[in-house]
């Protein structure tokens, strides 16, 4: 079934928009990863290691996030409603072990 051009445009807009949303929402949590890095390196020898797991636990998932956004790019027709529901899962993901990171560190 074809879809009418401007539907189809409409669709192009919304996953852009989605896109950018994320990548802007990625940097700012981007700061907040190297503010705890920073926080890492000038702690006790104990919280350090804390630090360290957290911090692999947040490059991972912020590798996934960008892996999702990556193919959310690439997506479209059918496949474009998964990545985006893929994407937003990588984003919450990621949101959440900040916070908790956060909270854990203040």
């Amino acid at each position: 079934m074809e879809v009418h051009p401007l539907r189809k445009e409409k669709r192009l807009e919304d996953k852009n928009a989605f896109r950018e949303k994320l990548e802007a929402q990625l940097k700012e949590w981007n700061a907040k990863i190297e503010l705890l890095k920073s926080k890492a390196e000038n702690a006790r020898a104990d919280a350090r290691i804390e630090y360290s797991e957290d911090m692999e636990k947040l490059k991972a998932r912020r590798d996934a996030l960008k892996s999702k956004l990556a193919q959310l790019q690439s997506a479209g027709g059918e496949a474009l409603e998964s990545a985006r529901k893929g994407a937003e899962k990588a984003a919450a993901d990621l949101k959440n072990a900040l916070d908790r990171a956060m909270s854990r560190f203040k």
